[in-house]
């Protein structure tokens, strides 16, 4: 479940809720160094809370491909000249970070031959 959007994820329990498939789940931990996952109880069951859970996932793609072509098709997607325009300030000081790391991790190399 690491990476995983809340809403899948409570979408993913309320499928195998639904499937009387029997789980628990371990969390990420204080620090989010542990594994997140849901665990099933009985071991059986594997079989069809695979089954469950790619179902679920195809029909999220679908889903989710399906807002995605709405939203380009009428023009609300956000691109990354939006988000730049949305806050250049961060987008300056990024681009600073960056180009400060790639100086300092390029410059002994360039002094090297001298």
């Amino acid at each position: 479940m690491n990476g995983v959007p809340d809403d899948e994820a409570e979408e993913v329990r309320n499928v195998l809720t639904a499937g009387g498939i029997d789980f628990y789940e371990t969390p990420a931990g204080n620090w989010g160094i542990s594994a997140p996952a849901i665990w099933l109880k009985d071991e059986r069951q594997l079989d069809q809370a695979r089954s469950l859970i790619d179902a679920y996932q195809h029909a999220r793609m679908i889903r989710v491909r399906g807002e995605y072509a709405q939203m380009e098709k009428a023009g609300e997607r956000r691109t990354v000249l939006d988000v730049i325009k949305g806050n250049p300030l961060r987008f300056i000081l990024y681009l600073a970070v960056i180009a400060a790391v790639v100086y300092f991790s390029t410059k002994p190399f360039m002094d090297f031959g001298k």
